[in-house]
Parts: C-alpha cells; structure tokens; sequence
C-alpha cells in the first residue's frame, strides 16, 4: 500500500495546497533557498512542496522535522538543567538564512494537547528558553524581511481533539475537510478565488489606512476597552509585499486585517470569547485588566497558573502587540468548529496578541530602527500569542485624532456602508 492509499481523504487536494503554497503564499523564486518546518506527520504534505519548490527553481530546500515521541522524551528523561537551554545555533542559523533571502514555511498539524500531561513549571521554563533562543529568527519573520508562509496539515491528535466523538479516520477526514475549504483551495481555480478574496482583505486595510484612527473602542458582553493605536501605523492583510521585494501571502487561511497598537495606550477590560491553547494547556475564560497598556489584572476559569506564567515571560508580555479584525461571518467561523490552533481559531474572530509587535505595520519604514518603533508605540517581547476576543455581539468603533467616532463594526460584523473619507 502507498503512503496516499492511507489516506481518509482526496491526496490530489494535497498537490493542490502543495501548488498554492509555492506559487501563491510563498511566490518561490527561481533560484530562492526555502526552509520548511513540519511534524513527521504531515510527510504527505512536506514531500509534495518540497517537489513543488525544485519543479519552480528553488535554490536549496532544507526541511526540519518534529516529532511526538522525540519532543515527550524530554520531559520523560531530561535533566533538570535541560529545560533552561535551547538550541540557538539552530535559530541562529534560521536568522541568517532569512537575512539571505531564504524562504519560510511552516505547516501546521501539531497535536495542541501534547503537554498537557507535563509539569507545568518545566513548560513554561522550555518555553521561556525557546522563546529567546528563536528570538533572532522570529525577528526576521516579524520585520517581514523574508517571504514566509503558514499552512496546515490534518494531523490525527488535532483532528480527534478537534472532533473527539468520531473514530481517528472520520476525524483525519473532517479536519481534511474544513482546512481545504478555509484554504479556499476546493474551486477550480484557487490561486483566482485566493487573489480575488486578498482583494476584498485589501479594501479594508485601505479604508482603515485613510482614516488612520488614534484608537479602537471595543463594547460586547464582558468587554469595554480601548486600544490606542501606534503612531504612524499602518494597517495589513492578506498578500503583502516583504523586504525583498516578493509579495506573499503570510497565512493560509487569512480573514483578518491588523496593525500595531500602541503598547501604552490601552485601558479597560476585555473577555476572551474563545479558548487558548498554549503549550499543551487549555486556557478558558480570560479575563484582563488593562491600564496604561499594561495588564494589572487577570484571571481564567481554567489554566490560569499557565496564562499568568505567559504573562510574566518578560517585559513586555503583558502589553499589545498585535489588533486584528476579523467578521463574525467569517468562513471559519461559521464552520463552528473550535480548532484548538492559532492559526484557524484567529481567523475566526477578532483578535489580539500579547508581545512582540509586527514592525511592518508602520507607514515608515522603522523595522531596523527599535528605538524608532518604540517611540511609536510598538512594543517589544519575546512572545507573541494570539487570544480571540470577537463574537457576534461585539462592536467596534473607530476614534479619530479629532474626537470623531465612526463605526468600523456592528455585532461582529463591518460596517457595510463603508466608504474612503
């Protein structure tokens, strides 16, 4: 039997993602190296862009692969010391290779309950240890100096997470399923239905551009807070062009479009609406306090000594780095189905991220200036976690410099009148 006759779903939908991973999320260059990062699982997957980048004139493809059993092994076995240090010449070398116009993708198909299991405390010290040793990397990627893309892979922990009541294969093959559907990737054109959908995303940053608020006011159950937004922010979504000069689309799905607030200006308490998976933990009903932009309270119905452990990871975790818009009637929202990953759960409400902020989201171009970026606002940490805060009953409005109050929401969805001011 081969490795696609064991599959619970169509494998021609996985030359499909292969195809729009290369031509459309990344656009690879000819001649461009590419790293990938992935679990063993999505084999299936990794195999096929890899194919696909040499067949477009890829460079040199590096791929580095995890593992359950291997990660597991750590917790199981390691010594104490281990889980304070992390291995940096990998992230080093990560951070050079993008710095040389290398591309990155990552796929997606982790299981998001593999450390429940596992002491917290030593979770959050390797997590910690991670977080700085990638930080060079993850620079890279937040100041947009490389092409990068994320898609998914319906790994089969995921899916029975995702889909608890059905066996392993109705689970693998209903996860399948809703991601290709988000991906848009199911038309007989997706590269036209993706373009034509990054066009729309396009519109909106445009319209939120020209009015260039000085904050956000957001009201909803168990919600009113206001986000102050970074000086000479820009707004972003969909395909973007990065520092090189090649226009990717960074997410597969993307619904959002997003800017950096600023780290200071931020008052008033806000309820997560969805839960947050963080390092294997599930947490439930986030509730914050923030003034002056930093959080001084908070709490969560479940997994609330993980949470205020992310929140004291530096500096800088307990202020914004990220504000996202996201319509209710989003595809992936409608599907109903909570995806225990970031990745899906952000595209189906609005949202905002704790940490480090996207130094792209600035008129001027400041990313290799930080004294520059936080003077404007922007804040700086070694973490960056997405936690949804949409629903239907949420209302956005958008303040201007003069005092103007002009709707950007109306229970969870845009405004429909919008038009360029």
């Amino acid at each position: 039997m081969t490795e696609d006759e064991g599959l619970p779903f169509d494998p021609k939908m996985l030359d499909r993602m292969a195809n729009v991973c290369i031509k459309f999320g990344l656009n690879l260059q000819r001649g461009q190296d590419l790293i990938i990062t992935s679990t063993v699982e999505s084999l299936p997957l990794v195999r096929r862009i890899v194919e696909e980048a040499y067949r477009a004139g890829a460079g040199v493809v590096t791929t580095l692969l995890s593992d359950e059993e291997i990660s597991l092994a750590k917790y199981r076995y390691g010594n104490e010391e281990s889980f304070d240090r992390a291995p940096e010449w990998i992230f080093k070398g990560m951070a050079e290779a993008f710095g040389n116009n290398t591309a990155r993708l990552a796929i997606s198909a982790d299981n998001p309950m593999l450390l429940s299991e596992q002491d917290p405390e030593k979770v959050s010290r390797l997590g910690k240890a991670m977080s700085i040793a990638s930080k060079p990397a993850m620079e890279r990627i937040t100041n947009f100096e490389t092409n990068w893309n994320i898609v998914s892979y319906p790994g089969s922990k995921w899916a029975k997470q995702v889909f608890p009541k059905l066996s392993e294969e109705e689970a693998i093959r209903k996860l399948a399923e809703v991601i290709f559907s988000a991906s848009r990737i199911n038309g007989s054109d997706p590269i036209s239905d993706l373009r034509a959908h990054h066009e729309n995303l396009k519109k909106r940053q445009e319209w939120l551009n020209e009015y260039s608020f000085s904050s956000l006011h957001y009201t909803g159950p168990g919600t009113d807070l206001t986000i102050g937004l970074a000086d000479g922010h820009a707004w972003k979504g969909g395909a973007s062009m990065a520092k090189n000069g090649i226009i990717c689309s960074p997410n597969i799905p993307t619904e959002e479009v997003f800017t950096t607030p600023h780290a200071n200006r931020v008052d008033g308490f806000v309820k997560a609406t969805k839960p947050l998976v963080h390092r294997g933990t599930i947490i439930e009903g986030i509730e914050v306090c923030f003034e002056k932009g930093k959080i001084v309270k908070a709490s969560a119905s479940k997994g609330e000594e993980v949470f205020l452990q992310l929140l004291d990871t530096d500096n800088g975790s307990r202020r914004l780095g990220e504000v996202a818009l996201v319509p209710h009637s989003s595809p992936i929202s409608q599907s109903g189905v909570l995806f225990y990953n970031t990745l899906y759960d952000e595209n189906a409400a609005c949202h905002i991220a704790l940490g480090q902020c996207y130094s792209k989201c600035f008129i001027e171009d400041i990313s290799s200036n930080p004294k520059a970026i936080e003077n404007s606002g922007g804040n700086s940490s070694m973490i960056h976690v997405d936690w949804m805060i949409g629903s239907e009953e949420l209302d956005i409005d958008g303040i201007t410099r003069e005092g103007e109050i002009v709707p950007i929401f109306r229970k969870g969805e845009w405004v429909e009148d919008i038009s360029i001011p």
